[in-house]
């Protein structure tokens, strides 16, 4: 119990230190952006379903997936392979090689020289065209862009005030870069999928904001802290609780496609809980006390 208080005493002292520290993630998080763009022409490393090229299955047994990677790209420096590996009950069953501007016939000379003998008829090839892969990017970003601008709306519809949906747009912005930026970092390579858990992270973010912002305005019962608190702890506890199951299905899936909406969800509901609960905690009071005080 005594720590709880220092906990809260700490926060309720230092929350102006921890705002400005929470919107130094915005900038650190466009900086890292920036940098990607500038070294590799693109903000995010796309996947083939986002940029047009081959996906091999292969059966294989006993492969070390890494150094078939770090074997392929240096083999092939002028493409773009990425290897990741099948597996059933913890045993790797096949790989998929993801390929973009490697012939087939050199793509499986180099398997073959590595150790891994590739029959024909016993592999499966499936080919995106690169217009057909940016046409996929174009629509899932405007995607992306259109339920972010009917959030925006929903949101101002519910509380009908420029300042607090402006609060709540801005940790949901803030989540949305910060963990692309991430992404960017651990050079996931993103793929349709990608994007879909980046609109599933729009609703989970927005939830928390709502809550906390529903509960300072419009909640009359006890003094401003007080009601952050109660709202603290059901959205804490809704985060954590999807935090969990998150973070399950990444450490247990086996599906490549489900890692990847479950690493970005996992690290979106990290910031989240920054963005929520330090940012736009502390953008509220200040702009609640100050109309207190005035």
């Amino acid at each position: 119990m005594g720590m709880l208080n220092s906990i809260k005493q700490f926060y309720e002292t230092k929350y102006k230190t921890l705002l400005v520290l929470s919107l130094l993630l915005i900038p650190a998080a466009l900086g890292v952006l920036a940098y990607e763009k500038a070294t590799t022409g693109d903000y995010f490393q796309k996947g083939v379903s986002l940029k047009g090229g081959d996906t091999y299955t292969i059966p294989a047994l006993g492969v070390d997936v890494e150094a078939l990677q770090t074997a392929l790209s240096q083999r092939h420096p002028e493409g773009d392979i990425t290897v990741r590996g099948v597996t059933e009950f913890g045993k790797l069953t096949a790989l998929i090689l993801e390929v973009s501007d490697v012939e087939e016939t050199a793509l499986l000379a180099s398997l073959d020289t590595e150790g891994i003998t590739v029959l024909p008829g016993n592999y499966s090839k499936e080919s995106l065209g690169a217009s057909l892969g940016e046409t996929f990017a174009k629509q899932t970003i405007v995607a992306l862009l259109v339920a972010f601008l009917m959030m925006a709306i929903v949101v101002f519809l519910t509380f009908r005030k420029l300042a607090p949906c402006g609060y709540v747009i801005l940790a949901v912005i803030s989540t949305l870069i910060e963990t692309l930026a991430v992404v960017s970092l651990l050079d996931v390579r993103l793929s349709t999928a990608g994007i879909a858990a980046f609109l599933m992270l729009i609703g989970y973010s927005v939830d928390t904001d709502i809550l906390l912002t529903n509960r300072a305005l419009r909640q009359k019962e006890g003094v401003l802290l007080d009601r952050i608190y109660r709202a603290m702890r059901t959205g804490i506890t809704m985060t954590l609780t999807a935090l969990v199951t998150t973070s399950i299905a990444y450490i247990f899936s086996d599906s490549d496609v489900i890692k990847q909406i479950m690493l970005i969800l996992t690290i979106g509901l990290l910031f989240d809980l920054v963005n929520t609960w330090v940012q736009n905690v502390g953008v509220l009071r200040l702009t609640l006390e100050k109309k207190t005080d005035g």
